[in-house]
């Protein structure tokens, strides 16, 4: 495992593969496997920073202030038919549970190993937290793991399932500065609305929509700017060591850690097909009007999956520009995955329980 610390950091600084998160998940893996050290023992500090960062959720919540103050829903509020794409990008959750199902697993291990789809490490830990606490540091590492990736697979992945021509298409952008008033009542829609239909994913997704509030609504500038900044690297960083800190050789060098990996590959390639895919089937029904390669961007892998398409599309037209709707896809993929992770934690339990199972 200190090879494997080693190894995230290598990608990290030589291939520059996400530093801010490989770094200190690298070294906090490191640093729980020095032997007789016992910093991830019982009462060490990784231990300490794990239970009181991660299982009481506030690790996590912190980041999504932080991710909602950085981000701009502009976009998406003048074109929600954009949140179409973004719920098609969560269908790779469904398929990754499914076959965890029948690959043995237990209905709340594979909720919590189909929740990578999402690519949203928050949401997958404190889904993992609350279902499966056993798989927690495998998920998360998976999760993230394959966040620094994404790049690398959505790229073949694109050009595999698009043609030049449907890569080359481009889309009307409306432009124009939206009212405040709009801006500042979509995040406060948004968490009611959806706190009622999934309230279990209400912590999230408050925190979410607190971030974007602060950032839209105009007289909390230093709140907003601490969120984006100060804020979010010190929560990285924690929430990098604890992570690291949960890789202990005994509990993670398992069979079952290498098929979560295996599957975690099945949710992220399935959730950037399916959204492809989808994005691809309105553009016919529209009759050419819809890119599909921003249908790889309706997952949570924010920014990384709309510069990724935007840049795919000007390989194969320099002057088309598909950042406004490629971010309002990915931005809407942030709002979706929360969503999903609040269902999933609201309704898995309910099911279960009906059918006799939990």
């Amino acid at each position: 495992m200190i090879g494997v610390g080693l190894a995230f950091i290598y990608l990290a600084i030589s291939r520059g593969y996400e530093p801010f998160l490989l770094i200190p998940i690298g070294f906090g893996a490191i640093l729980a496997n020095v032997p007789y050290a016992g910093l991830a023992a019982p009462h060490g500090v990784l231990d300490t920073l794990r239970r009181s960062g991660i299982e009481n959720e506030l690790l996590p919540a912190l980041m999504f202030v932080s991710i909602g103050a950085m981000c701009d829903f502009t976009s998406l509020i003048r074109r929600p038919i954009l949140l179409l794409f973004a719920a098609a990008g969560q269908l790779g959750i469904f398929v990754t549970l499914n076959v965890s199902l029948a690959l043995g697993f237990t209905p709340f291990e594979a909720s919590s190993i189909g929740i990578i789809g999402a690519m949203d490490g928050p949401t997958a830990i404190m889904v993992t937290q609350r279902l499966a606490p056993h798989l927690l540091g495998p998920v998360s590492v998976c999760a993230y793991s394959y966040m620094s990736l994404v790049p690398l697979l959505q790229r073949p992945l694109s050009k595999l399932l698009t043609t030049p021509e449907e890569r080359r298409i481009r889309m009307e952008y409306a432009s124009g500065e939206l009212p405040r008033s709009v801006r500042v009542a979509f995040p406060i829609a948004v968490f009611l609305v959806s706190s009622l239909v999934a309230p279990q994913g209400a912590l999230l997704m408050g925190c979410l929509m607190l971030g974007n509030l602060i950032r839209e609504s105009g007289v909390a500038r230093r709140l907003s700017e601490g969120a984006q900044n100060e804020l979010a690297n010190i929560v990285t960083l924690l929430l990098g060591l604890s992570i690291g800190g949960t890789m202990e050789a005994e509990s993670f060098l398992t069979p079952t850690t290498l098929h979560i990996f295996a599957l975690g590959l099945v949710a992220f390639v399935s959730a950037i097909s399916l959204g492809i895919l989808f994005a691809k089937a309105t553009n016919a029904l529209t009759g050419g009007k819809v890119n599909p390669l921003i249908g790889a961007c309706g997952v949570s892998a924010f920014p990384m999956a709309a510069r990724t398409a935007h840049a795919l599309g000007r390989e194969e037209d320099p002057d088309n520009w598909l950042l406004p709707q490629s971010l309002a896809t990915n931005v809407g993929g942030q709002i979706a995955s929360v969503a999903a992770g609040g269902a999933i934690l609201t309704y898995a339990p309910l099911v279960l329980s009906l059918l006799g199972i939990a």
